[in-house]
């Protein structure tokens, strides 16, 4: 084995402490030769300079707030100095300002060597944990839709929806005629509301009919989830409390007249002219005409009539069966035989009748408030709920109701949701959801093809495994 002729490595040189003498082995080349006094720079010595005087030329040379200060001349003094290469701190001063042109345009923001911040999506691992959500369908409904203003509304009027405007404007011409011939009779009075309250309900009537030409009233949006049907809910309810205080009213006019009569001083004269016997009263007349024109041609009051059943007069015609036309008709029938009695007949009659008017129009009005009411709190205020209960739990397949909410939201819609604990297949699951539907349709809504309230019914099994 031959030995490497490569040289060895020299050893790094240890740092040698400097002499006694003062003297270093290591200066630079250029200083030796040259004596160097130590203390020549000792403030201690007599040698050290107290203070530094600068020529008074100099000084006012160097003044920024002096005139003669320039920058050009500065600039000139610096090159000049870099060319001969002296340092004399007399010339170079102990500033060196240049000239800076300042840029007028806009500041460039630059990114370089600022740190954004990490992205996780961009991430080579960041793709195997966090995926991109699936883009979702827009949704059905939209956020609203534009309500028509009177001058669209009265656009959009056919010909027809014009003749029933009309035809209301005159039913409450007659409502006012009977109210300014009414002073002779106190039934006559009570039949002047009622025209009122009918009156009121054909001008409801033509504007649901105008409105309906326009999306809004029947597409649900997002800010109106129902339309707008539900504001015929709100103006039916307006015109009940209307009702329920024209019956106050007359029932306190009432209790004026029998105080009169008992002998305390009246505030306000009442001269009560009565119809001369054997005549026709005409008023009457028109309130009949009216009210049949309105019921017939315009359906005034059916959508309330629906809303509330009387079982009493269920079994009439479709006319009578409604309990502010068969109120309006049978008194306007009563007025016109008034004629046909005695003078005192006629005016025990005609307090007995306005009386009778005056409670009729409190009650309807109750009724009516209370039913609108809970429509407008989004509850059921109908009949036959508990029946259908009872009838879903007696199924074989049901072993119990957890939760039932029936709730009406205007005139023509109501809804059911249950949940329900079952047993059994598919099949006998798909069997079960029509068979409730159906039940629901049938008990509460009137049937296929009654005209009754739209039902839509919403389930939700539980399936109990035995």
């Amino acid at each position: 084995m031959m030995a490497s002729n490569l040289p060895l490595p020299i050893p790094p040189r240890t740092p040698t402490p400097p002499s006694d003498d003062g003297r270093d082995q290591y200066a630079p080349r250029m200083f030796q030769g040259v004596s160097v006094d130590r203390d020549s720079l000792s403030p201690l010595k007599d040698s050290f300079p107290r203070s530094i005087t600068l020529d008074q030329t100099s000084s006012d040379r160097l003044s920024p707030t002096k005139s003669s200060f320039s920058l050009s001349s500065r600039a000139a003094d610096t090159s000049a100095v870099a060319q001969n290469g002296s340092s004399d701190s007399n010339a170079m001063g102990p500033f060196n300002f240049n000239t800076t042109v300042m840029s007028k345009g806009p500041v460039v923001k630059s990114n370089i060597g600022q740190r954004r911040g990490h992205k996780y999506k961009h991430s080579s691992i960041s793709h195997q944990i966090f995926l991109e959500p699936p883009p979702r369908a827009p949704l059905a409904l939209p956020n609203s839709l534009p309500i028509p203003t009177l001058k669209e509304c009265r656009a959009s009027m056919s010909k027809d929806q014009k003749t029933r405007f009309w035809w209301s404007v005159c039913h409450m011409f007659v409502a006012a005629y009977t109210l300014w011939t009414a002073h002779g009779s106190l039934a006559m009075t009570a039949l002047s509301h009622l025209i009122l309250f009918d009156s009121l309900g054909a001008l409801v009537c033509v504007s649901v009919d105008v409105l309906s030409n326009f999306e809004v009233w029947k597409r649900s949006s997002i800010r109106h989830p129902f339309g707008l049907e539900r504001a015929e809910v709100l103006a039916g309810f307006a015109m009940c409390v209307l009702l329920l205080f024209m019956g106050l009213d007359l029932i306190s006019h009432n209790l004026q007249h029998f105080l009169e009569k008992s002998g305390h001083e009246p505030h306000h004269s009442h001269d009560h002219d009565r119809v001369s016997l054997g005549s026709v009263d005409v008023t009457a007349v028109l309130a009949i005409s009216s009210t049949l024109i309105s019921a017939i041609g315009l359906k005034n009051h059916a959508r309330i009539g629906k809303a509330m059943r009387f079982g009493y007069i269920e079994s009439l015609p479709s006319v009578l069966s409604n309990p502010s036309h068969f109120l309006t008709l049978s008194c306007s029938t009563l007025l016109l035989l008034l004629p046909l009695v005695s003078i005192r007949i006629y005016d025990w009659l005609d307090k007995v009748l306005s009386g009778t008017i005056a409670i009729s129009m409190c009650f309807l009005g109750v009724r009516l408030v209370k039913t609108l009411g809970s429509m407008l709190l989004m509850s059921y205020s109908g009949h036959g709920v508990s029946d259908v209960i009872k009838d879903i739990e007696s199924d074989p397949a049901v072993f119990g109701v957890d939760d039932a909410r029936f709730w009406q939201v205007h005139y023509g819609l109501c809804m059911a949701n249950l949940k329900l604990r079952v047993s059994g297949a598919d099949d006998n699951i798909g069997r079960l959801r029509e068979k409730i539907s159906s039940l629901v349709r049938n008990r509460l809504g009137g049937g296929y093809g009654t005209g009754g309230q739209r039902w839509e019914v919403s389930l939700q099994f539980t399936i109990e495994r035995t």
